[in-house]
């Protein structure tokens, strides 16, 4: 019972933390984020920053971790809405890139989050995106819609396109303008994987 509770208040801890670091890195950015008063707003101490995450880094990399994850699933939320499959994965792809429009995904996922932890590809939320696509691409190859190919290497590359597609996006001095154009070549890039054109 005692293990439990332990457990529980450590989930308190850390769910305080990337709460309050969510906001302070939205409002202020990561580099100019005080721990400090990220700390003090949580009603927590620096000590609690060092044992749940070793240092502001690590903090980062789990308020990037969970806004990544809930783009996703915000992105799968809006390919389910599609009238087919392959129409879904594009979808998912378009919602992904319209994301790099919203202040908190621009600031700390497409900005912060490459300056500081480096080649997002390789951070493990965008494996789980990227293993969500492999499976829709293989099931997809599977039915005759996208042409025989090497399943990873396609869903490799859609997920680059919508990645790199939002990062220019979040960028950009006009991020209207820049969304328009990243979205469209990003449909026509992935329709060149379709069997049958035109679906």
């Amino acid at each position: 019972m005692a293990a439990k509770r332990r457990s529980e208040m450590m989930e308190e801890t850390r769910a305080k933390l990337i709460k309050s670091a969510r906001k302070a890195f939205a409002e202020k950015g990561y580099a100019a984020a005080s721990m400090d008063e990220l700390t003090a707003e949580a009603g927590l101490t620096r000590g609690a920053l060092y044992h749940n995450f070793g240092d502001k880094r690590g903090l980062l990399q789990a308020v990037v971790n969970q806004i990544d994850a809930e783009m996703a699933a915000r992105a799968y939320a809006v390919g389910t809405q599609a009238q087919n499959d392959w129409a879904g994965l594009l979808a998912e792809g378009v919602a992904y890139i319209e994301m790099a429009l919203e202040p908190e995904v621009q600031r700390i996922v497409l900005l912060d989050g490459p300056a500081f932890l480096g080649d997002p590809s390789q951070w493990p939320s965008q494996n789980n995106c990227l293993q969500t696509t492999l499976q829709k691409v293989e099931q997809l190859i599977a039915e005759g819609i996208v042409k025989p190919m090497d399943a990873e290497a396609a869903a490799r590359l859609l997920n680059g396109a919508a990645l790199n597609a939002a990062l220019w996006v979040a960028a950009s001095d006009h991020p209207q303008d820049v969304l328009a154009k990243v979205v469209e070549a990003f449909r026509f890039l992935a329709g060149g994987l379709l069997a049958t054109p035109d679906r």
